[in-house]
């Protein structure tokens, strides 16, 4: 039968979002060695219980009743993350049930997008099938100069709120911003929600959870190759590289065909960890049939692989080597625990003391310290408050701020407000790429690091940061391996969809068979099509401290931030109908002259000359007709357009 794709349409307006809970989950059982294993699983589930626990003796206790049990889910050695506010990372239990078309589901499976098409960043995806939904990733994005004011951009929840009583859980791809960045949010509106995610991307969740006080979500550790059952989805979590440990790329078997999601992913056949990713299984899934892919499209316009991360470490070595009369300062990603530890590898090997700084940096390493994902081996950590019994030439920290973001520690530090200062001594390398927006910010603090006598290295060396996203031949092997029927390009603006839709068809995919979605996009998925359906409501919501942040609220911002704002203070007599005192003029934002201030009094009295204010209607049309004639004023006379505020005090 022919395929047929359109193009979604445009995204609708934002909405709020209502509270609703999630159902129970279950893992896919493993099967046993032997026959004897083999059929003491199938009895174990006939008798409803959990299936045995899988041979990787690193998982811990397996789950083996109806409540799952807490374990460390890297390795034995890892000791437990305390518990703080909210409930023990779990174990997913196993359960082997069927796939099966419910009867109110011949609408097929719908694919709704809620964030990171068009745009870098705010991931959020929602599969629906019949009466279930699971969510992949929920992330935020940062504001921009044309939301001042804002601390976070999230998704519009209103689809999800619309349909709380069929979500059964979230899965995330990895623990990055912007795929887990809006999670407290959602939570908010989803208080039972079950979360599937790595060791460290929950211990990461936990942490956001804890600092906002929220309880009640589950947070379900897992590894690659794990399996976990929601209602019409079984979701297998395949391994895959990129620059934070634990990401996953997934693979959802559903009534209609397999849906895989490559998550954020780069082919670096020497992973510092170890942990390779999985192209076998991805091989084997291609092999068995995948009807629709979504794959990640950050990096498409550039040509040829991603260089491997241990590439920095080779850099970093050389830079330890020529520089040993050097304090020698790191900024780079905390979430990066396989370049961290590259950096503790080098100090140790060198004999230097190690400062982490920063207070991200001090929560992802600690975290991953327990974990038994960066090893450090004992004394080799010195706090700040040590630093001075130790030679500079000793000393290394690693900090946060290769943004350039103004409260992180290495701008405080190059602003001579930290506790730590910068000195002649220090080499400062700056182990990242500005992103896209944020360069400004990188070169002020570089100026200021310059300023106070430190040498600087940054972006001109070479493999001095990596990318953690697959460049255009990796695309091609992801899609060559999965041979999906059907592709959607996510995670990228517009151009970046578009890039990846050529590649595509330049590996022989037919024009068809490819969609590039909207935010609020939903298709509907069918055995042997794929079609646009109808939008849903979707959008940005602006968080500003604890509350959200409405559009007018922002014009008004940016109207402020441009052109300032004018008060005009009148006093008027309501048995006379006229002014008892001269209009107070205040300017914010613009410098009026005094001549300037006496025109605008003038305009107040022609305004209210001859007219009876003695009406609530009346002194509310004077306000607005004060407010239109100094608007024509100002953009006359000023050729700028401030906020008119008038302000009339009634005697």
């Amino acid at each position: 039968m022919a395929s047929e794709v359109k193009n979604a349409a445009q995204k609708a307006p934002k909405a709020r979002t209502r509270s609703g809970a999630g159902k129970s989950s279950a893992r896919e059982g493993a099967r046993g060695k032997s026959a004897a294993n083999e059929r003491a699983r199938k009895r174990a589930e006939s008798a409803g219980g959990a299936s045995a626990p899988k041979k990787n003796a690193s998982r811990g206790k397996a789950a083996g009743s109806k409540s799952a049990a807490q374990v460390s889910p890297r390795a034995k050695s890892a000791p437990s993350l305390p518990k703080r506010h909210n409930k023990p990372i779990e174990a997913p239990a196993e359960k082997k049930s069927a796939l099966r078309a419910p009867a109110d589901a011949k609408g097929g499976l719908e694919v709704v997008f809620l964030g990171g098409v068009g745009e870098i960043g705010k991931n959020m995806t929602a599969l629906k099938y019949g009466g279930d939904i699971i969510l992949i990733d929920c992330g935020s994005s940062f504001p921009t100069t044309d939301t001042p004011g804002v601390d976070l951009i999230i998704p519009d929840f209103s689809f999800v709120a619309e349909n709380a009583s069929f979500v059964r859980a979230l899965f995330v791809t990895h623990g990055h911003e912007d795929h887990i960045g809006a999670i407290p949010y959602l939570v908010e509106k989803l208080p039972g929600l079950k979360i599937y995610a790595s060791a460290l991307s929950c211990a990461l969740i936990r942490h956001k959870l804890d600092e906002r006080g929220i309880v009640g979500p589950r947070l379900i550790a897992v590894e690659g190759g794990d399996k976990a059952r929601e209602g019409n989805f079984l979701v297998e979590f395949i391994r895959v590289c990129h620059s934070i440990s634990g990401a996953f790329a997934l693979n959802v078997e559903t009534p209609v065909g397999r849906i895989f999601h490559t998550g954020d992913f780069k082919v670096d056949y020497t992973p510092v960890d170890g942990q390779a990713m999985d192209l076998t299984r991805i091989a084997e899934i291609g092999r068995s049939g995948v009807k629709l892919m979504l794959g990640e499209s950050t990096n498409v316009e550039k040509p040829g692989t991603t260089i491997s991360e241990r590439k920095v470490g080779e850099t970093l070595e050389r830079i330890f080597a020529t520089h040993r009369d050097k304090r020698i300062i790191i900024a780079t990603f905390a979430s990066n625990v396989n370049r961290l530890q590259q950096i503790v590898d080098i100090c140790e090997s060198c004999g230097r003391k190690i400062i982490f700084n920063g207070r991200s940096m001090i929560n992802v390493s600690g975290m991953a310290r327990e974990l038994g994902l960066l090893r450090i081996k004992e004394g080799s950590v010195i706090e700040p408050e040590e630093m001075h019994k130790h030679h500079y030439a000793k000393q290394c920290l690693i900090t946060t701020g290769s943004q350039g973001e103004p409260m992180s520690a290495l701008t405080r530090m190059a602003a001579g407000e930290d506790k730590i200062e910068v000195t002649p001594h220090d080499l400062v390398v700056i182990s990242s790429n500005p992103i896209p927006g944020n360069e400004k910010l990188v070169y002020t603090v570089i100026n200021n690091l310059y300023r106070r006598g430190a040498s600087v290295l940054y972006g001109s060396l070479e493999a001095l940061h990596v990318s953690g996203h697959a460049c255009q031949d990796e695309l091609k092997l992801m899609l060559s391996l999965v041979k999906p029927e059907f592709f959607i390009p996510v995670h990228g603006e517009y151009r970046h969809l578009r890039q990846h839709e050529a590649l595509a068809l330049s590996l022989g995919m037919k024009q068809g068979n490819i969609a590039i979605a909207e935010i609020g996009s939903r298709f509907v998925l069918r055995r042997h099509s794929l079609k646009a359906g109808e939008s849903v409501e979707a959008g940005n919501v602006y968080v500003d401290g604890l509350t959200d942040v409405d559009n007018v609220t922002l014009r008004d911002r940016r109207q402020l931030s441009n052109n300032g704002i004018v008060t005009v203070l009148v006093t008027i007599a309501l048995a006379e109908g006229r002014l008892l005192a001269p209009p107070e003029v205040i300017a914010r934002g613009l410098t009026l002259e005094e001549g300037q201030i006496e025109e605008v009094r003038g305009l107040v009295d022609q305004t209210i000359a001859g007219r009876d204010y003695k009406s609530a209607d009346d002194r509310a049309n004077f306000k607005r007709k004060l407010k239109r004639a100094l608007t024509r004023y100002f953009d006359a006379a000023l050729k700028q357009k401030p906020m008119i505020l008038p302000i009339v005090i009634e005697v």
